[in-house]
């Protein structure tokens, strides 16, 4: 398995910025796709998962009603938009399904 993750950057608060990750190597679309994130300094948090099909999304209570999660199954991509972005955000973000293969991650810093 893979993931490539891309679309991270510097932005200033309230900014918005939209990562992609490219999944391959397993099945992507029987499988639920997640966000994950690594603040500085801190553990890997979970932030967000799109079911197969796109039924149901989920988020942690501190990004809900400023980022969405979606996923392109033809191409093996998911998505995460991120708006109203806060220097709480910070962190290096990454995808998965397993939570046991890691992809390089896509840098996300938030400040003035």
């Amino acid at each position: 398995e893979q993931f490539v993750e891309s679309g991270g950057g510097w932005v200033q608060p309230g900014g918005s910025l939209r990562l992609s990750c490219r999944a391959s190597g397993f099945t992507f679309s029987s499988f639920n796709m997640k966000w994950f994130r690594q603040p500085p300094g801190e553990g890997r948090e979970w932030v967000a998962t799109v079911s197969t099909g796109s039924i149901v999304k989920e988020y942690r209570a501190s990004v809900k009603g400023r980022f969405v999660i979606s996923r392109d199954d033809a191409n093996q991509m998911v998505y995460l938009e991120m708006n109203n972005l806060k220097p709480e955000d910070t962190a290096v973000y990454y995808c998965t399904y397993n939570q046991r293969t890691w992809g390089q991650g896509t840098q996300v810093t938030v400040s003035p």
